[in-house]
């Protein structure tokens, strides 16, 4: 009887040891990635918004957002468990990309930007960040999953 009892509570044991270590893995609410996360978001588009003069106006403001880019992205990199946040992050950086660092590559090839390019441009940074920032306040599956149909992870 004694032996059964034992094989019982250690199976149970083991099941919820397992579990409970699995449910670690799910990323958490992260204070520093959701704030930098918008920071970044405000700062991009007030700068976003000066594109319509010359680049070469603007260069310590965008020097700095880019700086901001890059520590995110090198923050993300080293978070456990973090693939879609991280991969998220570098398309953003990412100068080839329709997105905050590929806007920035083109104002500078271009010296300015029409304000109606720089409208339809916000629009897209916006939708981008603002996933990016529900699914790390919320951790959304909804955002998630639109998330990884950006990126090409589905």
């Amino acid at each position: 009887m004694k032996t059964r009892f034992y094989t019982v509570y250690f199976t149970a044991l083991a099941f919820l040891l397992t579990t409970s270590c699995i449910s670690l893995k799910k990323t958490v609410f992260d204070q520093y990635s959701y704030q930098k996360g918008t920071e970044i978001k405000v700062d991009a588009l007030r700068l976003m918004d000066k594109a319509s003069t010359q680049y070469s106006s603007q260069t310590a403001a965008i020097e700095h957002l880019e700086a901001e880019m890059a520590k995110i992205v090198e923050y993300e990199k080293n978070k456990p468990e973090n693939k879609i946040g991280y991969a998220m992050w570098k398309m953003i950086a990412n100068p080839d990309k329709k997105f905050v660092a590929g806007f920035l590559k083109m104002w500078k090839e271009n010296g300015t930007v029409s304000p109606v390019f720089i409208d339809q441009a916000k629009g897209q940074v916006t939708e981008a960040l603002d996933l990016i920032l529900q699914y790390e306040g919320k951790k959304d599956p909804a955002a998630e999953n639109k998330l990884k149909q950006i990126l090409g992870l589905q």
